[in-house]
This record gives C-alpha cells, structure tokens and sequence, in this order.
C-alpha cells in the first residue's frame, strides 16, 4: 500500500504547515504538558460519562424489548438505526475525530509558536461551512432515497413501509452528529472532556423519553423521533464550551482563510481516506442485516441487542485511547515521535487487557446477563437464548475490535492521508462477507456473529503488521508480547467464570428468574475478574501490578500516563490546564 505526504510520522507536521521550529532552549508550551494527574482525571470521568451513556444505552434497548418485542416491527427500525449506527461511526467516534483533531492539535501547536491571527479559529472559520452544508445535503439525500436504501439493506425485510417511515426521520442525525462530531474533535484537541463525554447521555435520554410518550401512539417510530431530537442534545451539549474556546483567545490579526490554503489538498485528502474507512468499517453491520434478512422474523433484532451489550467492554476500554489521542497528534504536530510512540503502545495493551477481562465475563455470563436485562414484556425466553448464544460469538472479536479502534487513531494522528487502514479494512469486510455466506445458511445469526469476529480480527492483524513507516513506529513485537499473556489469563477465567456461574444456576434452579440471575451474575463475574487478577500477576501482564499498588479509595490509578523529564504542570477540575 502506499501513502501519499510525508513518508516518516515526524515529517507530517512540516508537510502541513512548517511551523518555525521553538528556540532549542526553550521551555514546552504549558498547553502541551501531559500531566499523568490531568490524563487520569480526563480518562476517570470520560469513563464514567461513558458508563453512564452505555447504562442509558441498556436502558434504551430494555425499553425497544419491552414495549415492542423482537419482531418484525422492531426489524423495521433497527433497519433504519443503521442510519445513525453509520453516522456515529463516520461522523463522532471515527472518520471525523480522526480528521479533525490532528488538524486541530496542529493550529494550537501553531498558536503556541505565535503564528499570526489565530490558528484555531481560521480553521473554524474554513472547515465547519463547507462540513455543515456536506451534512445537511447528505441528510437530504438519505430522506429522499430511504425506499431504496431500505431495499438495499434489507431486501426480505416484511414491513417495508415502516422501515422508511423511521430512516426518514433518523436522517435528521447526520446533520447533528457532524456537528456534534465537530464539537467533540475540536473540544478534546483543547484538552476538555467533560462536554464530549456526556453526548450519549444526552442522546440515549432523548430516545428513551420519545418512546415513553410517543410510544402508545406512534409505536416504535417514536424510537425513531427520539433519535433526532437526541442527536440535536448532543451538539446543545457541547456548544457553550466550545464557543468559550473560540473566544478564549484575545487580539491579534483577524483569522483568514489563506492562513490554511496550503493544507485544504493535503485535508481534503486526509477526510477521504478517514471517511472511507470508517465507512468500511461500518458496512460489517450492512453485511450482517442483509444476511439476517433472510432468516426467520426477530434475527436482526437478537443480532442487535446482542452487539449492544457486547460491545460495551469495547467501548469503555477505548476510553483511554479517546483521552490520549490529542496527546499523541500533539506529540507528532511538535516533531516527538518517541514519546508517541511510547504512548500508543502502553495504550494498546493496556485496552486490550481491559476488553479482555469484559469479554471474558460476557462469554462466562452470557445467558445471565440477557436473562437480567432483557427477559421480560414482549421478550420471550426463546429471545433471551438465541441472544445469548449470539453474543459469546460476538464477544470473540472484541480484542479486534479495540485493537483496530487503537491503532486506527495511530495511522492518522500525524494529520496525513493514508490508504493503508482503509485497505485493511476492506479485507476484512470481504473475510465478514464470505465467512457469513458461508455459515448463515447452517448456523443462522450465530454464523453471522461469527463472521463479524473473523473480519474484525482479520483487520487488527494488518494494521498492526502495518505499523511503522505509515503510521507511528509501534514496535509490533513489543505490542505482541505485551498481548500474549491477558489473552491467557482471559481463556482461562473465562472457563472458570462460566463454570461458577451455571454452578450457582443449578443449585438455585432454572426458574428463579431475575433474582437468581443476577446472583449467578455477580458469582460468575467476581471468578472471572479474581482468576484474570490472579493469573495477571502470576504472568507478569504489563501494567496490572502497578495498577494494583497504586490504587486508593478516590483517586484513579495514575499507571495509565507517565510522567514527562519536563515536570508536572497544574491543573484544576474540570481538566484545566490554564497557563
């Protein structure tokens, strides 16, 4: 694969913009100092705003189970809540985040040298018209073309009509999650979390309160109204912290759009190959409901409810990754290539033993969990199996899934195109596709969850072997052996979790309902985190030792940064790094 820029990751910066390099004698920018108090501040709470969205998220998906059960009904929407799974992906946690905030690390990096005007607000000024009216017309052009995009995604689907009913009012999102995507790129390239964080809280609220007051009368469209009233909550939620960014910056020379004229190629260049990636990447959930389409009513809709849960170890271990991408792309926009490199590798590992220790408990307690959060209202216990079986397979590619989300920030932390990712991607969803034709027809949605994690995987595997030259230089057999010994300890725990938890299941019967499930639950899920620990420590995974002597009762565990030769800065909550 080639690359197009700079050929090194430390040459990227001068291809963008060539800032006048800082005096050899001078101090670091106080905005550039990574305090390993301020990061462990931003990834406690990024987590549990994260947490607090993917509880609301359960809390959502127990809502759509309940008041209308796992059948064609709710196939219709979930068909059209691929609109806003492919614009989260593209447009918040993905394709733009992935743009933009190297973009924007690099106009602070300019500010900081003393470019003239501002930097920061001359990229505003010429990035967010053109985006916000490439929103509005791709959100139009969704509207007009549901019936056919309905047809295409899912051509067996029964209730056409009302599956476009909701991807027309689901449109709506692409134009505030790009702006909501915008908000949260440029507010954490500032080094503030807070706001970005607590989007999915707002969102999930939105959808969860439409379907209580709508749903008696518009039934599951209501879900689709509350997706569009929770995208504009995102962007309500962001919008006063940036505007007191933008404004933050005092005097000096009105921004102009010639300031930025050298980067628009290589920036038009740098959102095509992001897009197209993050767009391959999503189109496994296109693969995936086109293949259920054909099987038996309620098949996407346990593919979904399965991935929903599954994905939530996934989504909290890249948190780290979420709070350390601005300091890598700062790294790079200042010319550091080690010290990203030495991050980017600490963050891999470190997510990867993470997701291992929540995939390990969702294959041990698969059945309990579905049993605790689902079973109930128009969700059968025939529901409630099939889900269950779904989601062991679906958690198998976990370990994929973070690891591509990781090292993907990493291809374009320098703020430079590269077609490496998308072509690893595209392999992957091909090894997706053919995989899933060929188990669908004897394994059913448990075939297609398995051709999910066959793909992911596929993909982590090149993109790691990718790392060097077109990204930052990770050295891969460091980042192998720092994985080979959680994924032990995981296999292991996982046996003795899944063991300890249908021990409790038999002995207080198969019909005690919630209670027992949840005591099941918590026996299973406290062996598999003891025999992870326990393992972990016997084998030395990197990280877990100091992590357990480090921790106290309302501090983060500080193993998460590293402190830099140049000292520690101040900072105040929220995640202030003022000068």
């Amino acid at each position: 694969m080639t690359t197009t820029g700079p050929r090194t990751a430390a040459e990227a910066p001068r291809a963008l913009a060539r800032p006048t390099p800082p005096h050899p004698g001078a101090a670091p920018a106080p905005e550039v100092r990574s305090s390993g108090r301020f990061l462990a501040r931003a990834a406690l709470v990024t987590a549990l705003l994260s947490v607090a969205g993917s509880v609301l998220g359960l809390v959502r998906d127990q809502a759509l189970a309940r008041l209308f059960g796992a059948g064609g009904e709710t196939d219709a929407f979930l068909v059209a809540w691929t609109v806003p799974e492919f614009a989260a992906t593209l447009l918040i946690e993905d394709g733009l985040a992935f743009a933009l905030v190297p973009m924007f690390s690099l106009a602070l990096a300019r500010r900081a040298r003393g470019a003239a005007g501002d930097p920061v607000r001359a990229l505003v000024a010429s990035t967010l018209p053109r985006l916000a009216l490439a929103f509005g017309a791709a959100g139009a052009l969704v509207a007009a073309a549901a019936p056919v995009l309905v047809r295409a995604l899912a051509p067996g689907l029964p209730d056409h009509a009302l599956a476009v009913d909701c991807t027309r009012l689901t449109a709506t999102c692409v134009v505030s999650f790009g702006l909501a995507g915008y908000c949260s790129a440029a507010l954490r390239a500032h080094r503030r979390f807070l706001a970005p964080a607590a989007i999915y809280v707002a969102y999930n609220t939105g959808i969860v309160t439409a379907m209580f007051v709508l749903g008696g009368r518009w039934g599951v469209r209501s879900a689709a109204v509350g997706v569009a009233v929770g995208g504009f909550l995102m962007v309500a939620a962001q919008l006063p912290s940036l505007l007191r960014r933008l404004r933050r910056r005092e005097g000096g020379e009105p921004p102009t759009a010639a300031a930025e004229d050298p980067a628009r190629p290589l920036a038009l260049a740098l959102f095509t190959t992001v897009l197209l990636f993050a767009l391959c990447r999503q189109s496994q959930v296109l693969i995936e409901r086109f293949l259920a389409s054909g099987l038996p009513s309620g098949a996407i809709s346990h593919l979904n409810y399965a991935q929903k849960v599954a994905q939530i170890p996934m989504t909290l271990s890249l948190m780290l990754c979420t709070v350390t991408f601005p300091v890598v792309a700062r790294a790079l926009a200042d010319g550091d290539t080690r010290r990203a490199r030495d991050r980017v590798e600490r963050d891999v590992v470190l997510a990867s033993c993470l997701v291992l220790l929540g995939a390990a408990t969702v294959v041990a307690c698969a059945p309990q969990i579905i049993e605790l959060l689902f079973h109930r209202g128009a969700f059968t216990a025939a529901d409630a199996a099939a889900t269950a079986a779904v989601m062991r397979v679906y958690a198998l590619g976990l370990l994929g899934q973070t690891v591509v989300g990781a090292l993907a920030r990493s291809y374009f932390s320098a703020g430079r195109a590269s077609w490496y990712p998308f072509g690893a991607m595209g392999v992957g969803v091909v090894a997706t596709a053919v995989v899933g034709a060929c188990s669908v027809g004897s394994w059913g949605v448990t075939g297609i969850a398995a051709a999910n994690a066959a793909g992911i995987t596929v993909t982590a595997a090149l993109l790691l072997a990718g790392m060097g030259p077109r990204s930052v230089p990770v050295r891969v057999p460091r980042v192998l052996a720092g994985l080979g010994r959680p994924v032990l300890a995981a296999a292991v725990a996982t046996g003795a979790g899944a063991w300890a938890a249908d021990l409790v299941t038999c002995a207080a019967g198969r019909s005690a309902g919630a209670a027992q499930a949840g005591l099941s639950l918590a026996v299973g899920a406290a062996t598999v985190g003891g025999v992870f620990v326990v393992l972990g420590l016997a084998l030395d995974v990197q990280g877990l030792r100091p992590a357990l002597r480090t921790v106290r009762p309302v501090r983060f565990p500080l193993p998460v940064t590293q402190r830099h030769p140049h000292g520690p800065a101040r900072f105040r909550f929220p995640f202030r790094n003022d000068r």
